[in-house]
């Protein structure tokens, strides 16, 4: 028996949560570095340099900068868009004419998961912001663009309050969520369409096909997702750091001026370090979301 659809809510929320702390606990300091080298691109040489000038300059901390709003930013998304994922999928049954328990292709899936992430960005947008900030805070400060300030998340949220007021912590908004659909429809389609592939040669259902299919399936839906929206989150951060100094211009002008002052391999800094994470971080996400969420419907149906 399938539980009240409130019930299956919370499921999805909670076990959101849980994947989410597991992808940042598994893979802060490459995304640290990763917003660095977007926003700082001829800064570094590469990921392995930006790593140890970082942990030179400021220590192990400095890895860890923004893992606070990265937890919380992390949480709030994931509890948020596999929430929003369940009860999009029984939309797109609804739309398809499927019963309620049909079980939805791979394709389905990954419209689901497009729709789904959309109501993820509301949530995503403001601590992900803070947390860009916080990680390109040392380097804003060397390169005179900000005075040297304390840099805490509380110290961050005041100054957005301060200076640019509640509407302050949407900037990149429209970037995020411009990055986050196409991004999600890829990202949900490669993780079940990888997790079918191991079901059909293990001979077995896809909610059995153990640990390590979750985990490679997890980091190919992640692969498959940096790959194509990377110069979008790349203008993303670039916005929402850049925005400490004044009003910065929208995606469309931000994007066009990385590209012509800058070139296009601009857009792509930090991709390696991306790539490198997003294996055993969006393992760790789907696999902390799978086993949680399965050990709580089994709960439920005892």
């Amino acid at each position: 028996m399938a539980p009240h659809p409130a019930v299956q809510a919370f499921i999805d929320l909670s076990s959101g949560a849980i994947g989410g702390a597991a992808c940042v606990f598994s893979g802060q300091p490459l995304d640290t570095a990763k917003v660095k080298m977007q926003t700082f691109p001829k800064m570094y040489r590469g990921f392995v340099h930006c790593i140890t000038s970082t942990y030179r300059q400021v220590g192990l901390r400095g890895l860890y900068q923004g893992t606070t709003p990265a937890l919380m930013a992390n949480i709030a998304e994931n509890s948020v868009l596999f929430m929003s994922y369940g009860f999009c999928q029984q939309v797109i049954r609804l739309m398809a004419g499927l019963q309620s328990d049909a079980v939805l292709s791979d394709m389905h899936k990954a419209c689901a998961g497009s729709v789904a992430s959309i109501f993820s960005s509301l949530v995503l947008c403001p601590t992900e912001l803070v947390k860009c900030r916080l990680q390109a805070m040392y380097e804003m400060e060397a390169s005179g663009k900000i005075e040297a300030r304390q840099n805490s998340v509380w110290s961050v949220v005041k100054s957005i309050m301060r200076n640019e007021g509640p509407q302050g912590f949407f900037q990149g908004l429209t970037t995020t969520i411009a990055r986050e659909v196409p991004g999600y429809f890829c990202f949900f389609g490669a993780y079940e369409l990888s997790r079918t592939t191991f079901a059909e040669y293990m001979k077995c259902s896809k909610d059995d096909i153990g640990v390590a299919p979750i985990v490679f399936s997890g980091g190919f839906g992640g692969a498959c997702l940096w790959l194509v929206v990377y110069p979008m989150d790349c203008v993303k951060s670039r916005i929402q750091v850049m925005s400490m100094t004044g009003r910065q211009s929208g995606f469309f002008k931000t994007f066009m001026t990385i590209a012509r002052t800058e070139g296009v391999r601009a857009l792509y800094s930090g991709l390696t370090p991306t790539m490198v994470r997003t294996f055993p971080a969006n393992g760790a996400l789907f696999l902390g979301y799978e086993a949680s969420r399965k050990l709580m419907m089994k709960q439920w149906e005892s």
